[in-house]
């Protein structure tokens, strides 16, 4: 479990393929109290410590991830989002993430108004529904706010520290960005789903 508050940006070190593929990530904060077996987030992508040194660790990519995320794009020297799992007992910012990806998005426009950028990104549209204006995303394993909910297509306000520390800053139109959204949109979704809303609305006592 994460929260969508990226902690710093690692470089790629080295990607190993084989039989499986294994990342290299060259970090230095993320690797405080961490241990083998430990996770952490890569752009928003749950990874298993497998190895580690005092400057980098290292973890194992499932082929499905390759396929659900844009770790597949990852070349050596890549920059990238990272966040160790969520403590219980500390503050928690930004929402709940799980590190499972649901799609990969494309940046389709980036804007600069006054000290904050928009980004418009486009998605396929069965996910659209999960997402609401006000609503928290996570973007890269960076948890945003939504500020208008498109039929294909959303988008977020970037402010100027979130610029500076996460991956957003190197990106721009045409470049792949990893999306999970909101969990608890897929609870209301399973929720609603198995009843009519004006029976929901009334067992909650709202009509």
């Amino acid at each position: 479990m994460f929260t969508g508050i990226i902690e710093e940006t690692g470089t790629v070190k080295n990607i190993i393929h084989g039989t499986f593929t294994k990342i290299v990530i060259k970090c230095s904060k993320v690797l405080e109290g961490t241990k083998i077996g430990d996770s952490i987030a890569v752009n928003g992508v749950c990874l298993t410590v497998t190895n580690m040194s005092n400057e980098s660790f290292a973890a194992d990519v499932m082929p499905e991830t390759l396929r659900a995320s844009n770790l597949k794009d990852l070349k050596i020297g890549s920059i990238v989002n990272l966040e160790r799992a969520l403590q219980v007992g500390r503050r928690m910012g930004g929402h709940i993430v799980t590190g499972h990806i649901d799609c990969v998005g494309k940046i389709i426009d980036k804007r600069q108004e006054k000290n904050a950028f928009i980004f418009k990104i486009a998605i396929n549209k069965e996910f659209t529904k999960y997402i609401a204006r006000k609503g928290s995303i996570a973007v890269d394993g960076i948890s945003l706010t939504v500020v208008e909910d498109g039929y294909d297509y959303f988008t977020v306000s970037v402010i100027p520290h979130t610029m500076l520390k996460t991956t957003l800053g190197y990106k721009g139109v045409g470049d792949s960005v990893n999306i999970e959204v909101d969990i608890l949109s897929k609870y209301v979704e399973k929720l609603i789903g198995k009843k009519d809303i004006k029976d929901l609305l009334k067992e909650n006592g709202f009509i």
